[in-house]
């Protein structure tokens, strides 16, 4: 048994676990009017994210998914971070889920040859702005964003990480 959750790549063998967390975030927890229908890259993970520089990660705490972060290629050295969430017993300093998500992209990123990391976010995941915040994002307008930056009509709040 581990004391905190350990951070994976993706693999199918956690696509079910991988939805249901996010759905249950998502609609019982935020009330976002958001189906599994509306989130087709949910069933195509390794084509979707687990291309180009991309790639997909699940944080597993004794083999359950408790949190789950993905990463596009957008091109010129870009990516977008999509898909960040952590089971709610699993958020905080307790266990630093999101921030072992977040470390292990930046280091991907790195490797990768990234230069920048975007994202886009929903205005009610005010503990996700502060820590996107703590960890180095900086706020930025839409008109900012790459023009290849796959925005969601729900996003509303952007942010730019500069990847040293």
């Amino acid at each position: 048994m581990h004391e905190f959750p350990v951070v994976k790549e993706y693999t199918e063998k956690y696509q079910t676990q991988v939805v249901d967390l996010i759905l249950r975030i998502q609609q019982e927890e935020y009330n976002i009017p958001i189906t599994k229908d509306d989130q087709p890259d949910l069933f195509t993970i390794e084509e979707f994210y687990q291309s180009g520089k991309g790639n997909f990660w699940v944080a597993l705490y004794e083999e359950e998914v408790v949190g789950t972060i993905g990463l596009i290629d957008i091109g010129n050295d870009q990516a977008a971070l999509r898909k960040v969430f952590v089971n709610k017993e699993f958020r905080g300093s307790k266990f630093n889920t999101a921030r072992l998500l977040l470390n292990n992209v930046i280091q991907w990123a790195r490797d990768q040859s990234i230069k920048e990391v975007y994202l886009g976010t929903t205005p009610q995941f005010l503990a996700a702005h502060r820590f996107y915040e703590k960890n180095g994002f900086i706020n930025v307008a839409q008109s900012e964003l790459p023009e290849n930056f796959p925005v969601l009509r729900i996003d509303k709040k952007f942010y730019k990480y500069k990847v040293d």
